[in-house]
């Protein structure tokens, strides 16, 4: 579903299927429906890539970067391990670097051997962590967000990096993987420390809402813990209800920081600094709903699963980039964009790429509080299911 709001931005579901004929695609060159998993495309292969990669016994996935990029590469590793399995080839994988965790809770890596691994080793990371973990590697595969271009297939867009990358590394690889959209990964999670803390002093019982405060651009990124704050009230008011607001911070190098803001009539908030992205992958869950910018901090909030398999709606806020691209494609993390980032998803294009300037220098007001908890409100009552 794609809606236009009262003050003309727009709001994008995560279930929405794009047709190809609306947007700057590529052709996949191949019908992907049609063909088997596990069966040969009708596309020449990458051959020197798949021999290095047939004589792998070691995958390593080094990731430095941004958190953001990282969790929407994600899906370029899976389709690498995909490809080992349907061609029988058994390796060890292991991750490296800060967000070794996370990628361990994405079930992308093994379990620890005791024998050395025979044969290659190949490093799949973004270009830092392969610069830092790939110098003895037979084969090295850089996951940049710039280079995957939007793919169409079967009448069907798929504009989101997660696809983007899986789709890429199949037409190298020459056989139709196993995977279908959402191409995503999710986090698995479990008891925490923190939310043990927090469910100890009365929070995560009520209307619990979560909203990202950090960002890595403040002058054009940051929605401002006042229009959250004005946010949850207009949520509170509606649902009848006590709301009780997570600002979530970043810089988790500083150590973790919990203050009370001010109450509000209908409103507690808490302002969570330097809280660990391990902290968050297990608190996000517990929430009934997470709003935030285009940032790392609200991907992790999609990807994050429940026990159960459940997750709560995230809505990302985009003015400038495209709302697609920088999105999961799970279809409970949904968008909320201006028109320029309409532009961005059209045309499969950068502002800060392509050098393309807004006609106006509206940020993050262009999202009113007052409209934004409209979203808000039929996203929690189930109306834009």
């Amino acid at each position: 579903m794609t809606a236009v709001a009262p003050a003309g931005i727009r709001f994008h579901h995560g279930a929405l299927t794009v047709a190809a004929g609306a947007l700057h695609t590529t052709p996949l060159g191949y019908d992907r429906d049609s063909v088997p998993i596990g069966a040969p495309l009708p596309l020449a292969p990458s051959a020197e890539l798949v021999h290095r990669l047939s004589g792998c016994g070691e995958i390593v996935v080094a990731f430095d970067g941004k958190l953001g990029d990282t969790l929407l590469a994600l899906s370029g590793v899976r389709a690498v391990l995909d490809w080992l399995q349907l061609r029988s080839v058994r390796v060890a994988v292991r991750a490296v670097g800060p967000y070794a965790g996370l990628i361990a809770r994405a079930g992308l890596i093994t379990k620890p051997q005791t024998a050395r691994p025979s044969g290659w080793r190949a490093v799949i990371g973004d270009r830092t962590g392969i610069e830092t973990h790939g110098s003895e590697a037979a084969v090295r595969l850089v996951l940049d967000p710039a280079t995957p271009p939007c793919w169409s297939s079967d009448s069907r867009a798929h504009p989101d990096l997660p696809a983007r990358h899986y789709l890429a590394l199949e037409r190298r690889l020459g056989i139709r993987l196993a995977d279908s959209t959402p191409f995503a990964p999710t986090l698995a999670t479990g008891p925490n420390e923190l939310v043990e803390e927090l469910r100890s002093v009365g929070w995560l019982g009520g209307l619990t809402l979560a909203a990202i405060t950090a960002t890595s651009w403040p002058e054009r990124k940051d929605y401002t813990v006042r229009r959250y704050i004005a946010l949850a009230e207009h949520i509170a008011e509606a649902q009848q209800a006590q709301a009780r607001l997570l600002l979530i911070g970043g810089n988790p190098a500083d150590g973790l920081r919990i203050t009370s803001e001010v109450p509000r009539r209908h409103v507690q908030a808490l302002r969570v600094d330097g809280v660990s992205i391990d902290h968050l992958v297990d608190l996000y869950p517990h929430c009934h709903l997470v709003v935030g910018n285009d940032t790392g901090l609200t991907h992790l909030a999609a990807m994050a699963c429940s026990q159960n398999g459940s997750s709560p709606p995230v809505v990302g806020l985009y003015s400038r980039h495209s709302h697609s691209k920088w999105r999961t494609g799970l279809p409970h993390h949904h968008a909320v964009a201006t028109e320029l980032s309409d532009l961005m998803h059209q045309g499969d294009l950068c502002p800060v790429r392509d050098a393309i300037a807004a006609d106006t220098d509206v940020h993050m007001d262009a999202f009113p509080p007052a409209v934004l908890a409209q979203v808000c409100i039929e996203l929690l009552n189930g109306v834009r299911q």
